[in-house]
């Protein structure tokens, strides 16, 4: 199983060298890594010397590094669908066009990332994957792509499936849904088995990244008040978003306390940065292991509560709506559809209160 590791923080902060430190220890000590970067990430090139690769290549006993074009993921795509409609519908308008001429159009981005991702996760070839990506919130609301998807789903493919417009065009890319989704020519066998197959692939998205095994991300900070206030406004956002952070990075000898009591009780590393990279990566801590952080979210049935970790966060900067059987919680830039448990289905949200960092909901 592998674990995706990433580091949040401003500009500035020392992101990309603490993933490259990280890449460093890790491989070091016997695990497959792959540290996978945006393209746009002009400092990791520098920093290693590397020249760019659209493909995972060596750099270093058991490092392998790969820059994460979207243009080229979405070529690859192209090509994988019209293997696909060469073999079942035969069409020569797809043939004709290749993923080069196709534009990368706004939004996609992430999602082509996202995939990316999730394919070198799935193949089973790294131990350790580190993500170099912006590490702002673009990078959550990436990791965060499945659960807010999710809800678009549910709520809009009935209504797809169900139309007039959907009918007229299903039997044209019937034999590519049916290739896809392994559903046959039926048009209800193809609706139930795309919800299906969209719940699953969505619910996998989420287990990953609501998993602290398999998701982890770190946040970066300098003591500068602007790099804090960005670091613990991320930290927010992260558990809202449903991300596991488990630790904090920064390069200021002397203020631990400060700095531990401002992201407590998140654990607190010092790391002094340096141009030594060995030294540097031997100065992390055992990134394999996971200390006792608070899960971004708690249900407690037996008392009719549900409890959302929102460091950094005040209640009037949240938004709580109850639609039937699910809460939407709003805050800073994230919105998450908290679906109630069997215990509570049915139940009104009674109230609403901060405590110890928490928001804690009860019916």
């Amino acid at each position: 199983m592998s674990l995706i590791l990433t580091f949040l923080g401003n500009e500035g902060s020392g992101r990309t060298v603490l993933a490259i430190a990280a890449a460093k220890r890790l491989a070091s000590s016997g695990a497959k890594v792959l540290l996978a970067s945006d393209v746009s990430n002009i400092s990791l090139i520098n920093s290693l010397g590397i020249t760019p690769s659209a493909e995972p290549s060596p750099i270093e006993n058991n490092l392998f590094a790969v820059q994460l074009s979207t243009t080229s993921i979405l070529d690859k795509q192209w090509e994988e669908i019209k293997v696909l409609d060469k073999k079942y519908l035969q069409s020569p308008i797809l043939q004709s066009i290749f993923g080069q001429e196709l534009p990368v159009l706004p939004g996609m981005d992430d999602a082509l990332i996202l995939t990316a991702i999730r394919e070198f996760y799935s193949s089973g070839n790294y131990d350790v994957i580190v993500y170099d990506g912006t590490g702002d919130i673009r990078t959550l609301r990436l990791l965060a792509m499945p659960e807010s998807l999710s809800g678009y789903v549910k709520r809009f493919l009935n209504v797809v499936t169900e139309s007039d417009l959907g009918r007229v065009v299903i039997p044209f890319i019937q034999p590519l849904l049916g290739a896809i989704l392994s559903s046959n020519s039926n048009w209800d066998s193809i609706s139930q088995n795309s919800k299906g197959a969209s719940d699953e692939f969505l619910e996998k998205g989420k287990a990953v990244v609501n998993d602290p095994n398999k998701l982890r991300a770190y946040l970066v900070t300098t003591n500068e008040p602007n790099s804090l206030k960005i670091a613990k406004y991320l930290w927010g956002n992260a558990q809202l978003a449903g991300v596991n952070v488990a630790g904090v990075f920064f390069n200021h000898p002397g203020l631990e306390d400060s700095i531990t009591a401002e992201f407590a009780p998140l654990p607190v590393n010092n790391i002094p940065f340096t141009n030594d990279w060995q030294a540097l990566a031997s100065s992390l801590p055992n990134l394999l292991e996971i200390n006792n952080i608070p899960k971004p979210l708690e249900i407690d049935p037996s008392n009719s509560q549900i409890k959302v970790f929102l460091p950094g966060f005040q209640k009037k900067e949240v938004k709580l709506t109850q639609q039937g059987d699910t809460i939407t919680l709003e805050a800073g830039e994230m919105r998450r559809n908290i679906p109630l448990s069997s215990t509570l289905k049915g139940k009104g949200v009674s109230g609403a209160k901060f405590q110890d960092g928490y928001l804690i909901i009860s019916f």
